[in-house]
């Protein structure tokens, strides 16, 4: 049998050069000669028989066939990491990277102010931060992506071997941008705001999850739409008056009170339970000094 051309030193090489931008800075990384990098390319489009890259100025932009490998093999990659993180771990007990899917309304100060005072006493593992969006937390939980769920909205999935501690409830305001041209009378007391209400556009964060039933929260689903990818474009997208939505009041209680965003009197569901989640049959010491750190405070 022919041996496989695709290492994964190889992928490793592709990803830094699709990264970076150019063959120089992905040596640079990888902490070889340029020549280096561009002979293992070159080898490997000889192997294939296929070019992988094409020069577009000073870019070294992948082909189609380039394209596949590289999103093909970055899971390959991320397979092995883990694999490698795993062995350390039967071996030590002690996980070197923690994943976290962090919800979006979670209070980003407080969290950080924690994992500060963890990677002071473990300095040695690592942290992987990704922000999540309603069922996009409990989805990546469930598919093994994230070790950990931060500020995930209740309820809490049944029969899928979770721990889950409730870390209390983030309170959402549904509000408005002064320079909106509907804010004076959207802000105005109900009896008015019922039929303005179904003339300004929603502002929506994605929800994350990928295969799983989509969740949205907070105001209801009349009228227009505009979506964005997380809780930062949301505020600049109300900031902007391009519409309303429900804003975790730690995070805008400074346009709150110098009247650039404005509350709208319009009565909506209680704010949900949030927890901090993880699989049962995690044994990480890692994690298990995580989550009583994070319990604690």
């Amino acid at each position: 049998m022919a041996r496989n051309p695709i290492s994964i030193e190889v992928l490793e090489t592709l990803d830094a050069i699709d990264r970076r931008g150019s063959f120089a800075k992905a040596a640079e990384e990888l902490n070889k000669a340029t020549s280096a990098i561009s002979y293992a390319v070159q080898k490997l489009e000889e192997q294939l028989d296929i070019a992988l890259f094409q020069r577009m100025g000073r870019r070294s932009v992948l082909t189609p066939a380039g394209r596949l490998i590289l999103a093909e093999g970055r899971d390959i990659l991320q397979t092995t990491r883990r694999l490698a993180d795993k062995a350390k771990e039967v071996a030590t007990g002690w996980e070197p990277r923690i994943s976290i899917g962090l919800e979006s309304l979670h209070s980003f100060p407080d969290f950080f102010n924690v994992i500060n005072e963890f990677l002071q006493a473990f300095p040695t593992i690592e942290i992987d931060i990704s922000e999540c969006v309603l069922n996009g937390g409990w989805e990546a939980l469930e598919q093994s992506r994230v070790d950990l769920l931060v500020g995930s909205p209740g309820p809490v999935p049944s029969q899928k071997g979770y721990r889950s501690v409730a870390i209390g409830r983030v309170e959402l305001v549904p509000v408005i941008a002064a320079k909106h041209a509907l804010a004076s009378h959207a802000s105005a007391k109900k009896q008015n705001i019922e039929s303005v209400m179904r003339q300004l556009r929603r502002v929506v964060i994605h929800d994350t999850s990928f295969n799983g039933i989509l969740r949205s929260e907070g105001l209801s689903s009349d009228g227009q739409m505009f979506y964005v990818q997380n809780m930062d474009q949301k505020i600049q997208a109300i900031l902007a008056g391009i519409g309303i939505g429900n804003l975790p009041k730690h995070r805008i209680q400074g346009y709150l009170d110098k009247g650039v965003l404005l509350p709208l009197d319009i009565k909506q569901q209680d704010n949900a339970e949030s927890f901090l989640a993880w699989k049962i049959s995690n044994k990480g010491k890692g994690l298990r000094a995580l989550t009583e750190t994070l319990i604690i405070k």
